[in-house]
């Protein structure tokens, strides 16, 4: 065994070990469970042992082992998975002193036992940290580091300014402009390796990529060159395209992940980009939200950025599911929950449920929400659905989400690992 690869193997054993570390036996009785793999079992139970799945069955368990759970005919399902956030906001010192136990808690509270943060300050490493550690409570963290595909491009001269001094890049994104003659700038290979080292020797899990394809621009073969760098160190590269043509970009630069759905352009125009994209075999998430108005109670709608909707952009709201189920239907194999948004989870998950619930059936967003989602993060084989084996993240839900998807929310236990870290 070389030195690189057993240093791999003790990583990986100290982070389970570390996400384990309250870790209990228990049993889970009278479940309606719903495994995430299309499985329903009327009536049954499951059994944990040091925070692992190690039987999913129909009636009472062979024993009772550890805390019992009584889920008195509630349903029961894998815990959720959002593969695609952001976390730290604000001051980022800040955000891990004060903001973060109970932002974390909150993803707890609404069924969220694994997040993947696609682009976040060091402090969320930090955060990951505590969690690992027991210091505070929070979902399974994974992290990207943002790595350059291409210099700045001007923004055009009629480019509109954000309204209201709000500045979320999605309210001028370059994807929606019209490809024009400018050529984004080169960065120099070393500067992205030392990017890629920098973001190794950090911790994170994977590198993000942004693809917004100039006329005749490194963007693509500087994507390339990342997923292979990457892949050298054990960094699989997740990819933000927004548009059609953006989304056939970055196909050719090959990521392990798409992080949005293509909500600008007309899959179903276009048969050939749709099988493009779906041969290509990358997962995609979905963050249909992020281009759905979000209501306070004053019924106004509001951006991600808290600031007031920006109604040129609606269109994406109807086209980007519209363009999943184009996906969907011609054979994309993962398709997982992620929203992108800023907005507590549990109101997050209302909203990716609007978009979601638009074209799929609740029977598919169950496992969009679970299995695609944990192959998304690409530690499918450890979460996302319940079996033998798998880590014991376990939510318990009152209604039933096979017949309205909108009782997801209703979630009354969390169990991360083998760890109750919520109760109704």
């Amino acid at each position: 065994m070389n030195t690189r690869t057993f240093r791999r193997i003790a990583l990986v054993i100290g982070l389970l070990g570390a996400s384990l570390a309250g870790a209990q036996d228990m049993t889970v009785i009278n479940a309606r469970i719903l495994d995430g793999t299309g499985k329903v079992i009327d009536r049954g139970s499951i059994s944990v042992r040091a925070g692992r799945i190690t039987a999913v069955a129909a009636g009472a368990p062979a024993a009772r082992v550890g805390t019992v759970i009584d889920a008195q005919g509630k349903t029961v399902m894998p815990g959720y998975i959002d593969a695609h956030r952001h976390l730290v906001t604000g001051n980022p010192d800040q955000w891990l002193a004060n903001t973060a136990p109970a932002q974390l808690q909150e993803f707890l509270d609404a069924g969220f036992t694994t997040v993947l943060s696609a682009i976040d300050a060091p402090q969320l490493l930090e955060a990951r940290r505590r969690v690992q550690s027991g210091q505070i409570k929070g979902p399974r963290l994974f992290a990207a580091a943002m790595i350059p595909l291409a210099g700045q491009v001007p923004p055009p001269a009629n480019a509109k300014p954000a309204p209201g001094g709000f500045v979320d890049p999605a309210r001028t994104d370059p994807a929606r402009r019209p490809l024009g003659p400018e050529v984004a700038p080169a960065i120099p290979r070393e500067v992205t390796l030392k990017a890629i080292d920098a973001a190794k020797a950090a911790g994170y899990d994977y590198l993000k990529t942004i693809m917004n394809a100039t006329t005749g621009g490194p963007e693509i073969e500087t994507l390339k060159f990342v997923v292979a760098e990457g892949k050298k160190r054990g960094l699989p590269t997740i990819t933000h395209a927004v548009s059609i043509r953006d989304t056939l970009a970055a196909v050719e630069g090959g990521p392990a992940l798409l992080v949005h759905t293509p909500h600008i352009g007309d899959l179903g125009a276009d048969p050939v980009a749709t099988r493009k994209i779906v041969d290509a075999h990358i997962p995609m998430t979905s963050t249909l939200s992020v281009f759905i108005p979000h209501f306070g109670s004053d019924s106004k709608p509001l951006f991600r950025d808290r600031g007031p909707f920006p109604l040129d952009t609606l269109s994406s709201a109807g086209q980007g599911p519209v363009n999943a189920r184009q996906l969907w239907d011609a054979g994309l194999a993962t398709y997982g929950y992620g929203t992108d948004t800023q907005w507590p989870p549990k109101q997050t998950l209302v909203d990716e449920l609007r978009g979601l619930a638009l074209v799929f059936s609740p029977q598919e967003i169950v496992r969009i929400l679970t299995q695609d989602a944990g192959k998304a993060t690409m530690h499918g084989q450890e979460i996302g659905t319940l079996e033998i084996g798998k880590l014991a993240d376990i939510v318990v839900v009152d209604g039933d989400p096979l017949r309205n998807p909108y009782d997801l929310v209703n979630v009354v236990i969390t169990i991360k690992g083998g760890e109750v870290v919520f109760r109704k």
